[in-house]
Parts: structure tokens; C-alpha cells; sequence
């Protein structure tokens, strides 16, 4: 939809931007935009805003700033063969990739943890592959022992210019020390907020997915859900693609609604509604990396004509080309009209389609809940539910290739449910979630659909 430039001013979607650093160093980018721009007047209701940071773009290699990495290897019995022959192959190529300047650990877990090349720079490449080479797999999975250790060593050379990364590879459950879902969540939310954030990796159908994603998700890291061996190397290589990538860290956003205004909820990533206060930090930012979250809030009734503000926000970042702290800010309102016609042209398709996704996710995140408790009927129902969800609004706001691949995603997901395939649809659920949350660029499932899901009788969706 086109808008003139009153319009623009009236909905109140500047961003005014202001840095501290070289006036040459590139900058990150804060959108923020309501669903809506006007809204129907005389009546309370609730609407969203989209609150986004997108990287700049790294032009060269020699740009990306200096990496601070552990890789934490799960050698157990059950990692015999090709598994830690696959493993041992994709994290030497992995090493590969790095520079002299990059800080490098290698730990290894079985039922005890040995770390296999303590925190050093990267400057003897053969040294290092040698040592994981040697990699043989026996023995328990103490995992909560191996990322502490792998933490242990990245805090040696802890520092804002360093992206601080640890990279789990786990194909069991943790059955040494610390191993519920809850305690590796609190781990992972413990370690962002020192900045280092853990990508985790589960091979083959016998790891603990809801303790993998939940030391991703809360640390910030990315959750990958690998049922070949075979797929190490490509995984390995995307993780180290995002590692070397990283234009900015410890990006803090703050929203604040005036009163009047409630916060309803936040979907996308974890964040503390205090009052009118709204708190979230995103760990890691990449290269051209869009991440962004949704806030409903609920506005009381307004006269036609009234204008109202929405909510302000403010950002800091450490700029990682800079290596200063970078400030944005922004602001959101809207104004309201009896008219259906003006409200209905107002609305952006585009954060209104993030909106729906999130909260799909949110759906898919009660079917796995449905699973848990054994209910295979209502878990299923629940997906197909939301598909029909997900097409109703494709419908309105055209075609999406994110909508779509969520459709293909929950069909696939339905199908193995029906297949009674359920370790497999419960992983690549997880996946799913994991993935949506990070605003992953490309959404896809890890299972295929063998044969047509067919949808129930239409159901009232509840719309975003």
C-alpha cells in the first residue's frame, strides 16, 4: 500500500538513529511498525506491533570480527561408528574455516569431560585436527558437564569484540549430573547473559530434543535436529557461516507503552513485561539477519479522529565492525476512524504475516503439549487446526512463502503422528519452534509427507 508522506508522520513509524563510533562504520537498522495504522474507533481492543533490528551487511571476510569457539563433542558408546567418524570429519573441516586470530577449544564427554585443546589461538591448525582425530567414542553422556567445561574455557578470553560461541553435539540423553530440560534452560539463560550463547546439535532419534532446544533457545544459540550422519558437515558449515557472521552482540531493546495502553504478550523471543516496561535482548546479530519479536497490547476506546501513541523504544548494541556501543530508538502510534474501509487499508500484510507465524508457533508449541500428555487425537487436530489457520490468513495477506513452508511443516508433522512415527514428529516439532523464534530465513521441515493430510471440517481459528 502506498503512503504519502503525511501519512507516514501521522502513524508515527520514524526511526531516528543515533551512534557513538566512526562515522564510517556500518550500522544496524531498528524497524518499528503496528499491524495497523488505524484502527476502528469507539471500541477497547487489542493490535500488534512488530519490533525488528536487521545487521548490516559484511562486505568482506576481513570485516568479521575474531570468534571465541568451543566445540563440545559427545563421544559416547552410543556415538560408535559412523557417528563419530562423521563428527570427528565435519568439526576438522570446521577448523578449516577459522584464522589465526580465532580462539578455538575442543571438549569431549563421555561419563567424564576431557578437555581436548584448552582455549588457544588458532595457530597451528594441524595440532588441533590431530587432536580431534583422535576421537574414539565409550562411555555415559555427562552433557551438562561437557557445555560447562566448554564455557569454563571461553570465559578465558571472555570479551565483547569475540563472538563467544559454544556448539553442542549430542546424539543421547544426559544421563551423568544435571539433566532435565529446566536446569540446561537455566544454564543456557545463565550464559547469555555473559554473552556467550550454544548452538545445539542432535543427531539420530535418541537424543532429548526439549533439552537441546531449551539450551539453545534460551541462550540464543540455534537448535538443529540431525537424523543423518551424513548431514554433519553441511550442519557444522551453516553453524560456522552464522559464527563468522556476526555484526553485533548483547542488542538490548526496551518498549515502553504508555499508560492507558496495556502489554498483552510478547511472541518471538523471551521478555519481561514489568508495568508498562517491556525487556528482551537478543544475544547475536548477523550479516543482513533480521531478528524481531510481536507485542499485543490492548487500547481503550478512542474518538474518531484521536491519535494515540503506542509505545517508544530504545536499543543499544555493541557494534561489532565499530567496537562501540551504538543507541537506536523509534516509536509507534496509531489514530482512529469510524470508518471499516480506512481501517482495513491500513493494515501492513507484511507484519501481520509475521504475526501469524508466531503465533502458529504458539499452536504448534500446544500440540507438543497434546503429545506429552499422550493425546495424539487432540495433537493432531491442533496442527491441522492451525493449518486451516495459516491458510485463511495466506488467503488474506497472499501468497507466503513462510506461511506455506509452516503449512508443509505441520502437514509433515501430522503425517508421521498418523504413522505413528511419533519421536520423529515431536523432533522436528521442536526444530520448528526453535527456528521460528531465531526468524530463521528458511523454514523447512526435516521429515516428508508420504501421502495427502486430509484437514477436518473448519473449526473457528482464534486470528492473531
Amino acid at each position: 500500500m502506498k503512503m504519502n508522506f503525511k501519512a507516514m508522520m501521522v502513524t508515527g513509524l520514524a526511526v531516528a538513529l543515533m551512534h557513538a563510533g566512526t562515522t564510517h562504520a556500518e550500522q544496524v537498522t531498528l524497524d518499528v511498525s503496528p499491524a495497523y495504522t488505524v484502527l476502528k474507533s469507539g471500541k477497547k481492543q487489542t493490535t500488534w506491533i512488530r519490533v525488528g533490528v536487521t545487521g548490516f551487511e559484511m562486505k568482506a571476510d576481513k570485516e568479521r570480527a575474531p570468534v571465541n569457539v568451543a566445540i563440545v563433542l559427545d563421544k559416547s558408546g552410543s556415538m560408535s561408528g559412523e557417528k563419530i567418524a562423521k563428527a570427528r570429519e565435519a568439526a576438522m573441516g570446521a577448523i578449516d574455516r577459522l584464522g589465526p586470530n580465532d580462539i578455538v577449544t575442543v571438549v569431549t564427554y563421555d561419563t567424564t569431560v576431557n578437555v581436548l585443546v584448552p582455549a588457544t589461538k588458532l595457530t597451528d591448525k594441524a595440532y588441533v585436527k590431530a587432536a580431534i582425530a583422535g576421537v574414539n567414542s565409550g562411555g555415559g553422556t555427562a552433557l551438562f558437564a561437557g557445555v560447562s567445561k566448554g564455557a569454563a574455557e571461553i570465559r578465558k578470553f571472555l570479551e565483547k569484540e569475540r563472538v563467544n560461541r559454544i556448539i553442542l553435539l549430542s546424539d543421547g540423553l544426559a544421563n551423568e549430573g544435571p539433566s532435565s530440560p529446566s536446569e540446561l534452560g537455566a544454564l543456557g539463560a545463565s550464559l547469555k547473559k555473559e554473552g556467550i550463547s550454544v548452538s545445539t546439535l542432535g543427531l539420530g532419534l535418541d537424543y532429548n530434543e526439549d533439552l537441546m532446544a531449551q539450551l539453545a533457545s534460551k541462550s540464543g544459540g540455534n537448535h538443529e535436529f540431525i537424523e543423518r550422519a551424513t548431514e554433519l558437515a553441511d550442519i557444522f558449515n551453516r553453524e560456522f557461516d552464522d559464527v563468522t557472521s556476526v555484526v553485533a552482540q548483547e542488542v538490548s531493546i526496551k518498549i515502553v507503552v504508555p499508560e492507558g495502553v496495556r502489554p498483552v504478550r510478547v511472541l518471538g523471543n523471551d521478555a519481561e513485561i514489568a508495568g508498562q516496561n517491556i525487556q528482551l535482548l537478543f544475544n547475536q546479530l548477523y550479516s543482513k539477519q533480521n531478528r524481531h519479536v510481536v507485542l499485543e497490547v490492548e487500547v481503550p476506546p478512542s474518538e474518531n479522529g484521536q491519535k494515540l501513541s503506542l509505545a517508544k523504544i530504545s536499543a543499544n548494541y555493541h557494534n561489532m565492525q565499530s567496537g562501540k556501543t551504538d543507541s537506536l530508538s523509534g516509536a509507534a502510534s496509531v489514530k482512529f476512524s469510524d470508518k471499516d474501509k480506512l481501517v482495513e487499508k491500513s493494515l501492513d500484510k507484511k507484519v501481520m504475516e509475521d504475526v501469524v507465524v508466531f503465533v502458529a508457533n504458539e499452536q504448534n508449541r500446544l500440540a507438543t503439549d497434546f503429545l506429552d500428555a499422550g493425546d495424539l487425537f487432540k495433537c493432531a487436530r491442533t496442527l491441522e487446526e492451525s493449518n486451516i489457520f495459516l491458510k485463511e490468513n495466506a488467503q488474506k495477506l497472499g501468497r507466503s512463502a513462510k506461511l506455506e513452508a509452516i503449512i508443509i511443516s505441520n502437514g509433515a508433522q501430522v503425517q508421521a503422528l498418523k504413522n505413528r512415527d511419533v519421536n520423529r514428529a515431536r523432533k522436528d516439532m521442536r526444530y520448528l519452534q526453535n527456528s521460528i523464534d531465531l526468524n530463521t530465513s528458511e523454514i523447512s521441515s526435516k521429515l516428508q509427507v508420504q501421502e495427502p493430510v486430509q484437514s477436518p471440517a473448519p473449526p473457528t481459528p482464534r486470528n492473531p
